[in-house]
C-alpha cells in the first residue's frame, strides 16, 4: 500500500510541474523589452518570419508586440505615409551599434504592414526615389 501512495504522490507531482509548465507557456506572454538580446533577436526574426503583408496587420500591434524598433525611416507623399521599420533579427559585429544590415526591414503604409526584408527596402527606396524626382 506504502509503494502505490509514492506512486500516486510521484505521478501527481509529474501532472503538476507540465501543468504550470502548460499554463506559464500559455498565459505569460513574451516581452521583447525583458529579453537579453540575443533571445530578442531571436524572438524577432521569429515573429517577423510569420507576418502577414497584406495590410491586416497594424503598425501600433506590431509596436505593442516587439516593442520599438531598432531604426525607423519615414516620409510622407500624396497623403501617405510611409514607414520602415527595423527590427534586429541578427548580430554581425560586436561594435554595440545596431546597423540596417543587422535588421529587417517592416514597411508600412498609412500605419498598415505592406512587406517584409529586402522586398520591404526596395519598394521604400522606389517610391521615395519617385518622390525626389517629382521635386
Amino acid at each position: 500500500m506504502n509503494k502505490y501512495k509514492i506512486l500516486i504522490l510521484f505521478l501527481a507531482g509529474i501532472a503538476a510541474y507540465f501543468l504550470i509548465t502548460f499554463l506559464v507557456l500559455r498565459f505569460y506572454p513574451d516581452d521583447p523589452a525583458q529579453m537579453a538580446w540575443m533571445d530578442r533577436e531571436a524572438f524577432n526574426a521569429r515573429y517577423i518570419a510569420r507576418l502577414n503583408t497584406d495590410g491586416s496587420i497594424k503598425q501600433e500591434y506590431l509596436i505593442g508586440r516587439l516593442g520599438s524598433p531598432d531604426i525607423t525611416e519615414a516620409f510622407q507623399h500624396q497623403d501617405q505615409v510611409y514607414q520602415l521599420l527595423y527590427y534586429r533579427t541578427h548580430r554581425k559585429a560586436a561594435d554595440g551599434i545596431t546597423t540596417t544590415d543587422e535588421c529587417t526591414a517592416l514597411l508600412f503604409i498609412d500605419r498598415r504592414l505592406t512587406a517584409s526584408g529586402d522586398d520591404a527596402v526596395q519598394q521604400y527606396q522606389a517610391v521615395q526615389s519617385d518622390v525626389s524626382r517629382l521635386r
